[in-house]
């Protein structure tokens, strides 16, 4: 599977487990939207000065690839935003204690509202007609720090796929709390990154094994291509 390599006693424990190597593979795009997380210069330009992934460069065509797809079917496409504000100081207090000083001044600098890094990475195509959302925890699906999980239901969108960076961390704490609020959560395996290959296929195979199905971008096309309008 691109992106990742999963052993075969990972594929035979899930198969057991679930009757099937990838119980959504069949997609209703009505139902279904990508979800991409912190696609922001503070994650991909080393300028930002706080945490560059560079492998993220390389998932931006794969991304954008899978909105397109989604937005010709009549999915959804939404684009979340991490920020920092001063409710972080307190509410979420543990994580400044866990930081040196200066890491938690480039996170607060990155991150602010209007800052440079908390911008999008030019490089997405990010339409008019998606949704951005802000979040200000690890997780998107944290409840009372996204409004993510409540577009989505208003929209009538269960199944999302998860694309963006970082892999084992924000990626992987959304696809967890989605799962356990009742969506049906997709992780793109060639459309996430994390900063190394092995804290990304590690977090990929936690996933598939207990929380998430998981598929590449060509697999999902092919989930989807029934639902799309226009051929790719």
């Amino acid at each position: 599977m691109n992106g990742v390599t999963l052993p075969e006693a990972v594929i035979a424990r899930v198969v057991a487990r679930r009757g099937c190597a990838h119980p959504f593979a069949r997609l209703d795009a009505a139902r279904t939207a990508l979800v991409v997380i912190d696609m922001q210069n503070a994650y991909m330009d080393p300028d930002a000065g706080y945490t560059a992934c560079a492998d993220a460069m390389a998932i931006v065509p794969a991304i954008n690839r899978l909105a397109a797809a989604l937005r010709d079917a009549g999915g959804g496409v939404f684009w979340v935003r991490n920020a920092h504000d001063a409710s972080c100081m307190s509410a979420w207090s543990v994580l400044q204690e866990m930081a040196a000083p200066a890491t938690r001044a480039s996170r607060i600098a990155a991150l602010e509202d209007g800052s440079f890094g908390q911008q999008f990475w030019p490089g997405m195509d990010i339409h008019p007609k998606d949704e951005v959302v802000r979040k200000l925890r690890y997780s998107a699906f944290y409840p009372g720090t996204s409004e993510l999980p409540e577009r989505l239901r208003a929209r009538g969108l269960d199944t999302i796929l998860i694309a963006g960076t970082l892999t084992n961390v924000c990626c992987d704490s959304s696809a967890r709390d989605a799962m356990m609020q009742n969506f049906r959560v997709v992780m793109v395996s060639d459309a996430n990154a994390a900063l190394t290959r092995a804290e990304h296929e590690a977090a990929l195979i936690a996933l598939y094994l207990n929380f998430t199905d998981l598929m590449d971008t060509d697999m999902i096309l092919d989930g989807l291509r029934g639902n799309l309008r226009t051929p790719r």
